[in-house]
């Protein structure tokens, strides 16, 4: 009995086996039917793929979580790694203490000076973080023709602080960018300025309920000057490069004075002010400006046929003008020298949109000009004069029409823009040697 039962054990598992391996094969042969179909369809690659590695890999796509959320962990501990290699204030404290204590005499004035064999000690004494620093090629650049050949011991440590600033701020800017591109978008850039708010004890003062208003004035300045395309965002690097940054850090001084904040534009007083003018024009206070509203701007002298065509060129909400339009529209008057600032202007004085300014452009805006005196019975001036001037002025590459880097390089584009858009400023340029006062006259 017991050996028909074993038997039948011996006869059943190798039947079992026999069936799992059949199993295996079939399962072999359907993946590599698959594999085969699906190879079969792809287009031949040329051989140089196997020569040149692959250099570029595309974002993954939205729907792909699992792919995007590798991307993001990797952004972060890519950015807590460089965040660990900066210097902190206690390493800073240290360095300083090696550098006072490697100067090389005699001092000129107050500056402590060192040469190159004390500056190749120090490069020995210092951390792993420091070394960066200590090169030949910034030892060069520091020189100020000290006839010893020595550096200021002061501008090496303000160097190097500002690099170590740059590179903190490149990283906190970084944590805002959400694509990991490299660039921010308007509201990478406005979350970041509304965490910083609490970081900056001159804005203290400002009511939470003004912050959104603030953060949208704020960033409005950072697209106005480094998008002039409006493509949408800036690059971290420009906002590092330029000096708004470091204008809008300014307000940490608890001690910065009233003249320096009412000159920046980032400054409680500042924001409050181009507020105020907004809500001031509303007059119907539907939190929107309308064409007569806008032409109270400044001293109330814009020509109607300048604001028809501000209203004409940038995004109006049902023929109105909301806020951060508005924004772009100060920003632009208020900096009138700069180059975005006139390629703003530029294109509401291109009527035609040829991409240049003709003799007809000209008379367009200048007739209203004529027209305002008019209205405060004084002789208009004749178109002919203005236009023989403003050529002059900027001096074109084509005598016919003038371009916008035909403005630009002249350096008189505010005072064309003025005299086409302003009858003050139109006046203010006419009577321009009235209005220059003799310092020795008592007033």
């Amino acid at each position: 009995m017991a050996e028909i039962l074993k038997e039948r054990l011996r006869l059943a598992i190798c039947k079992a086996e026999n069936d799992r391996s059949s199993q295996s094969c079939d399962e072999q042969m359907l993946f590599r039917e698959e594999y085969l179909a699906l190879t079969e369809n792809q287009p031949k690659q040329d051989g140089s793929y196997k020569v040149i590695p692959r250099f570029f890999k595309p974002l993954p796509k939205d729907e792909d979580v699992l792919q995007q959320k590798l991307r993001e962990e990797a952004r972060a501990h890519f950015l807590q790694r460089r965040s660990r290699n900066l210097l902190d204030n206690t390493e800073l404290k240290e360095l300083w203490g090696l550098l006072d204590s490697h100067t090389t005499p005699p001092p000129v004035g107050e500056e402590q000076m060192m040469n190159y064999t004390q500056f190749k000690a120090v490069s020995r004494l210092v951390t792993s973080k420091c070394t960066q620093y200590f090169t030949p090629t910034l030892f060069a650049k520091l020189q100020q023709n000290d006839r010893m050949g020595r550096i200021s011991i002061m501008a090496l440590f303000n160097y190097i602080m500002r690099k170590v600033w740059l590179h903190q701020t490149r990283v906190g800017l970084s944590l805002y960018d959400v694509t990991g591109q490299g660039f921010l978008r308007e509201t990478d850039l406005e979350n970041y300025i509304l965490e910083l708010i609490e970081t900056l004890p001159q804005l203290d003062g400002l009511e939470k309920s003004f912050h959104s208003f603030y953060v949208c004035t704020a960033a409005r300045k950072f697209f106005f000057f480094l998008d002039p395309l409006r493509t949408g965002r800036i690059k971290i690097q420009d906002v590092l490069a330029c000096s708004f940054l470091d204008d809008l850090l300014e307000l940490r001084d608890n001690d910065l004075p009233k003249d320096a904040q009412d000159s920046n534009w980032f400054s409680a007083p500042s924001a409050l002010r181009v507020y105020g003018q907004y809500l001031n024009l509303d007059t119907d206070h539907n939190g929107m400006l309308s064409k007569k509203e806008l032409m109270k701007y400044g001293t109330g002298t814009l020509t109607p046929v300048f604001v028809e065509r501000v209203f004409q060129e940038c995004l109006t909400y049902e023929g109105e003008m909301d806020y951060k339009t508005y924004l772009e529209f100060v920003l632009a008057m208020e900096n009138k020298k700069e180059p975005q600032a006139i390629q703003y202007l530029f294109r509401i004085l291109d009527v035609r949109h040829e991409g240049f300014l003709s003799t007809y452009s000209l008379h367009y805006f200048f007739r209203a000009i004529q027209e305002q005196m008019r209205e405060h019975n004084q002789d208009p001036v004749d178109f002919k004069d203005v236009k023989d001037e403003i050529f002059d002025m900027v001096k074109p590459t084509d005598p016919l029409k003038i371009s916008l880097a035909d403005i630009i390089r002249s350096g008189n584009g505010d005072t064309v823009i003025s005299i086409l858009t302003d009858l003050n400023g139109f006046w203010s340029y006419e009577n321009r040697e009235v209005l220059v006062v003799d310092p020795s006259e008592d007033p």
